[in-house]
């Protein structure tokens, strides 16, 4: 977490600011590409899901320029992770 409001907060509403701010500090997350495919894959959910990440497939690091590929070209999955 950063000391102050991230630049993107500046432009929203107080409540709704400090509301994500809360909500995103009880988030983890995995970035990586799938082993059966190119596609990078983003794995959400809250903290207390952090156990169920470990039943999941493997994913591969990606470096930067594999996950703008991935942006550009549309090859991107969300998962959420209950």
């Amino acid at each position: 977490m950063t000391d102050g409001p991230s630049p993107d907060s500046q432009t929203l509403p107080g409540e709704l600011a400090r509301q994500l701010e809360a909500l995103g500090g009880q988030l983890v997350w995995r970035i990586g590409k799938d082993e059966a495919s190119e596609d990078v894959v983003v794995r959400l959910g809250f903290a207390s899901a952090t156990p169920r990440f470990a039943h999941l497939p493997r994913l591969r690091s990606a470096g930067d320029q594999e996950l703008q590929a991935a942006l550009d070209g549309g090859r991107v999955v969300i998962e959420w992770v209950d």
